[in-house]
């Protein structure tokens, strides 16, 4: 339930800000706005109270929400008004650089917001990344997939298409969007080129986890219940020192040994309480023993910078633009079926089931701000029935003098609706799905 108000917390201050900035732009031009709404109200709203010439209210459907702008054909679908003559204070009666600005005022608003909150937390918790350098130091571990494709255990990434991204979660995207990746392997310098296909499997197996921080120990963090590590009575807070006289430094090299150690009897040292005792262990057929590791936290690489307010406004500028930047290069990614990107976009159900259970306003607001980046360039792009749509053609206006009738901006209205409609149902259906999937397995 925390995750799901998180989600309708966030999704409210998006929405609201982002309505407003279409609210106060066509307020400023003078134009009538008939409706505010905080999600959808199809059929009947859940509150509805109407101030002056606006209805305000809040719809049933957490779809979004929507601005009424007389004179307008947007989301409501109101083509009767369009067949009247027009008024003063309609949208379409507006010169076409006011309509431009009124279309782009909710994605300004969310830029602005991003940047707001960036400033925000800059100047007070500071700015916080995982270090790229930090993480790598003792080299990077890779699930099967990341091996299968090239990496090996223990590889430092030197440059990513000539550069390299100091702040760790970006530079993994970076990987899956790479032409090149030079990598260390032991102090000889490795070229990778991932293929569509081969950033398909990493995306459609291990995601952004596919690359993790080599573990220096082997900690038990908790024991399968009737495993081969139960029978040999390792417990919870053992480390594992070393197996048939094998020392081991790296959890990956451990773990590769077992494998070739399957269905074998084999001794174990651990240390328990600072004292070193001896277990007999047998592998099982998968060549595992049957316990969870202890997964060295990525917050230990952690760099907190304390800025002054002024350093934050700059900082949070281009933070902003960074992300802006990165999710236009996710778009391109996304546009290539072979890699299968698109199967991972998410509908706020697979959004709010990725968020922490429990409230933590430092998550949240940063959550926020990077959400608010990625509403402003979805607006932006040129679809029908989104900002960019309605700008775009704003735009062509301005340029040849030529309107688009009132019939044909209704025809182009309505299949860019349907075509939304339809995304949104396919990636609500495909998180539903998996949700109800994941609560059959448990």
């Amino acid at each position: 339930m925390i995750q799901v108000a998180q989600i309708l917390f966030i999704l409210s201050v998006l929405v609201i800000l982002h309505e407003f900035g279409h609210y106060i732009t066509a307020k400023m031009f003078k134009m009538r706005v008939e409706k505010f709404y905080l999600f959808m109200d199809v059929g009947f709203s859940l509150f509805k109270k109407k101030i002056g010439e606006t209805e305000w209210g809040i719809g049933w459907l957490p779809l979004g929400g929507y601005v009424k702008i007389s004179g307008m054909i947007d989301e409501s679908m109101d083509e009767d008004q369009m067949k009247q003559e027009p008024q003063p204070w309609e949208f379409r009666s507006k010169p076409a650089w006011q309509r431009l600005i009124v279309m782009l005022g909710g994605i300004i608003v969310n830029i602005l917001l991003a940047w707001f909150i960036y400033t925000m937390m800059f100047s007070t918790v500071g700015q916080k990344y995982i270090s790229t350098e930090k993480i790598q130091k003792n080299g990077l571990a890779f699930g099967e997939v990341g091996q299968s494709v090239g990496f090996k255990n223990g590889d430092k990434i030197v440059s990513i298409d000539g550069t390299l991204q100091p702040k760790f979660n970006w530079a993994v995207i970076d990987v899956l969007l790479s032409d090149e990746v030079i990598i260390d392997r032991n102090g000889t310098e490795v070229k990778l080129n991932l293929t569509d296909e081969q950033k398909g499997e990493i995306l459609g197996s291990e995601g952004k986890n596919f690359i993790q921080p080599r573990i220096s120990s082997i900690y038990i963090d908790s024991v399968t219940p009737k495993s081969e590590a139960s029978k040999a009575k390792l417990v919870k807070g053992d480390i594992i020192k070393s197996v048939n006289g094998k020392q081991f430094t790296y959890f990956d090299v451990f773990a590769d040994d077992l494998k070739n150690m399957k269905n074998d009897s084999i001794k174990l040292v651990v240390e328990r309480n600072k004292q070193l005792i001896e277990l007999n262990a047998r592998v099982n057929a998968e060549g595992k023993l049957g316990f969870y590791h202890k997964v060295q936290d990525k917050f230990d690489f952690q760099i907190t910078n304390k800025l002054s307010f002024g350093e934050a406004v700059s900082a949070a500028v281009n933070e902003s633009y960074q992300l802006l930047v990165y999710n236009v290069k996710q778009f391109k990614l996304i546009l290539k079926p072979a890699t299968g990107a698109y199967k991972q976009v998410k509908s706020p159900i697979g959004i709010a089931r990725q968020l922490p259970d429990s409230w933590d306003w430092e998550f949240i607001w940063n959550f926020t701000a990077l959400f608010s980046i990625g509403l402003a360039f979805m607006n932006l792009l040129p679809i029908p029935g989104l900002d960019g749509g309605h700008a775009l053609f704003t735009i062509v206006e301005m340029v040849t003098g030529k309107k688009l009738s009132d019939k044909a901006a209704g025809y182009v209205q309505t299949g860019g609706m349907i075509f939304l409609l339809s995304l949104m149902a396919l990636t609500f259906g495909k998180d539903i799905y998996q949700l109800i999937l994941d609560k059959l397995a448990n």
